[in-house]
């Protein structure tokens, strides 16, 4: 990871990637022409963008996990459609242009890796985060001064999604000893924060059950975090296991779900359960 002629300078783009990304620029930016554009497209703001710029990262990574390569492919694309049209309407208003980001983007890349595009050594991957940290508190003004932790802690409960942050915002606190001494101590949390969610459903308002849900949620997140698991892919490795025994419920009926009884539906997910727990063995 040392630095070397070969890698001194940033590797060229082929041409015809280049063309392909000008002629996604102009499609855009024809979407959003006053004169014959998409009446959809011009209605959006980079406020009205925003779940879908969520919904798409989701369904990029959901396709990467899957290894179907169309799929990461298609996935991708959908995502960077959401990258020029962020820059194509910030570049209607004057703010800034897809060549600043790209521009802003790649002067970053090599400030931080000045081991690959300079004259730094950094032989291993600890030597290569600490030196991306103390670059990035050179740009941030930081260096020379310890930055107070809840800032960052305030960052990752703004930007990233709610689970995440949760288990980065316990993790940092942690690292500096805010932290209970066994899991033991978790768990009286949590039943703690279970009976206040319970006491707050009967007798508080919304706002109230929300703040109970919240700190329940949160205390979850730390026994995960205690028993080395991930919350993001339990839940949705739970919500999948969901779909799948709704759908074979909805598969062993012939009428309307909707017309089926509690007492039915009770007895179809224990028939699911079952047979996909046994179709589970199966191909094991």
């Amino acid at each position: 990871m040392t630095s070397n002629s070969a890698s001194s300078s940033p590797i060229p783009v082929h041409g015809d990637t280049l063309t392909a990304l000008q002629q996604l620029i102009e499609v855009v930016a024809q979407l959003r022409s006053p004169e014959g554009g998409c009446p959809w497209d011009l209605e959006q703001t980079p406020q009205t963008l925003i779940p879908y710029i969520v919904e798409e990262a989701y369904e990029t990574i959901a396709a990467i996990r899957s290894g179907q390569t169309e799929a990461i492919a298609e996935e991708l694309g959908d995502l960077l459609l959401q990258v020029v049209l962020q820059a194509q309407i910030a570049g209607e208003r004057g703010d800034f242009t897809l060549e600043g980001v790209a521009r802003g983007i790649t002067e970053k890349l090599i400030r931080r890796h000045p081991h690959v595009f300079g004259d730094v050594e950094a032989q291993t991957i600890d030597e290569v985060r600490q030196s991306w940290e103390q670059i990035k508190a050179a740009e941030k003004g930081e260096t020379g001064k310890t930055p107070r932790l809840s800032t960052k802690l305030d960052r990752h409960a703004r930007t990233l999604p709610p689970l995440m942050a949760a288990i980065k915002i316990s993790q940092k606190a942690a690292g500096v000893g805010f932290e209970w001494e066994n899991i033991d101590g978790v768990w009286e949390k949590f039943h703690e924060e279970l009976a206040e969610f319970q006491q707050a459903l009967e007798h508080e308002t919304k706002k109230r059950q929300e703040e109970e849900l919240g700190d329940l949620l949160f205390v979850i997140t730390n026994l995960a975090r205690w028993a080395h698991l991930d919350p993001s892919a339990a839940l949705q490795g739970s919500s999948q296991r969901f779909v799948e025994r709704f759908s074979w419920l909805e598969s062993a009926i012939d009428r309307p779900i909707s017309d089926c009884t509690l007492e039915e539906f009770e007895v179809l997910w224990r028939a699911a359960k079952a047979s996909l727990a046994k179709s589970s063995k199966i191909s094991d």
